[in-house]
């Protein structure tokens, strides 16, 4: 049996992340009418059209409505709840921006007015939150602990850890991982924090699991490359990753990232001695097959190094959305988060944490608010064969 959802979205068009999932639900996950997942989408909130927006057109094709409020969206204007899960998209439309450069999605407001209607309803479904919580801590934190407080079953993040590895590394549970470097790319915001939810998924599964952050860093220009050379960040692992990258420009990454304003690091400290870097390679990385988000690490005792690149597919179907929305759908039909919600209350901590440096002249802060603990989940990435591409 189809299991009944609501999408609570800020614009609905071709190639956003709400076509990027929900529209997976409609038009099956390769966009083909075929393979789709046991949801139904019931109804629809959005809280901007654009010019090339799509979700009225897909309404009429699928006769599902387009509600005026979330609580609608929820309730379909009776007393009780008329779905099962909800999801909540975030991203992409015209938002305001802060002094820091964090882009304010309305993403606590969302998950702010579905836990209204549950707490009125004194009734739970579970939700997913697509990427990082919030822009500030506070929000994120906010969340978090509402949901908690409402038991409701709560996942988000980023589609990165479910996307191919090529190789397929998995790192055991309980490994001795030390030292890890994660290629991103840019802008620094919003794609970093994919390179930060690439690290964490793999950062999380080292001895005694998740124990948090001690404090973070966000370097530029010369400076990044002053601390590689200091032995604040790892040489060789970057190395590593590197020779994984698909598509690059022939000069030295050094002065080209130099130059460019959206190239960085962030310096990352764990409690427990773990050390990270996650360098923006934006001047030096050029768009590729399966794109840029590369993960390097060091295990204790062993001289080889382990690599992989997050493989994505960059032209449609993406195929790598398909394995999120895998993902949703069982926490929806279980009532249990596929993987723990605190590694994307994690990642967006750092985040925030980390463009309060970059507005700081790069000053290194403390975060004692992310000693966030918590154990990995066994979750699989995707191993299928790639999709084909199809024009749509």
């Amino acid at each position: 049996m189809h299991k009944r959802v609501a999408a609570i979205v800020t614009e609905y068009r071709r190639n956003s992340h709400a076509d990027m999932i929900v529209g997976r639900i409609l038009e099956g996950f390769n966009y083909d009418g075929k393979e789709k997942p046991g949801l139904q989408l019931v109804s629809l909130y959005v809280d901007q059209f654009p010019a090339n927006d799509t979700s009225r057109a897909l309404a009429q094709r699928f006769g599902f409505p387009i509600v005026r409020s979330i609580d609608a969206a929820l309730t379909l204007g009776r007393n009780d709840l008329a779905v099962d899960g909800v999801l909540c998209i975030g991203e992409h439309g015209k938002y305001p921006t802060n002094s820091r450069g964090q882009i304010l999605y309305p993403r606590r407001r969302f998950f702010e007015e579905v836990c209204a209607v549950f707490a009125r309803l004194k009734k739970s479904v579970p939700v997913f939150s697509d990427k990082h919580l919030a822009a500030s801590w506070e929000d994120a934190r906010w969340m978090y602990d509402r949901a908690r407080e409402l038991h409701v079953p709560f996942m988000a993040g980023s589609s990165v850890p479910l996307m191919w590895r090529r190789p397929a590394l998995t790192l055991p549970r309980n490994c001795d991982l030390v030292e890890a470097v994660q290629l991103g790319y840019g802008p620094a915001e919003g794609y970093g924090f994919h390179a930060l939810e690439g690290l964490q998924c793999m950062a999380e599964r080292r001895r005694g699991g998740e124990t948090g952050v001690r404090a973070v860093q966000y370097l530029l220009g010369e400076e990044m490359w002053r601390t590689l050379d200091q032995g604040r960040w790892f040489r060789p692992l970057l190395d590593a990753a590197v020779k994984l990258v698909p598509v690059h420009a022939q000069e030295d990454y050094r002065p080209l990232m130099a130059r460019n304003p959206e190239a960085c690091v962030f310096l990352i400290e764990y409690r427990d001695g773990f050390r990270a870097a996650v360098p923006i390679m934006n001047g030096w990385m050029y768009e590729g097959p399966g794109g840029g988000f590369i993960f390097a690490g060091k295990l204790k005792n062993q001289d080889q190094l382990v690599a992989t690149q997050f493989y994505q597919q960059l032209k449609a179907p993406m195929a790598h959305f398909s394995y999120q929305l895998k993902a949703i759908e069982s926490m929806i039909r279980t009532g249990h988060a596929a993987y723990p919600v605190e590694r994307t209350l994690l990642t967006t901590g750092m985040l925030d944490a980390l463009m309060a440096s970059r507005a700081d002249r790069g000053r290194r802060l403390d975060t004692p608010h992310l000693a966030i603990r918590y154990q990995p989940a066994d979750w699989p990435f995707a191993t299928d064969p790639l999709p084909a591409e199809i024009q749509r």
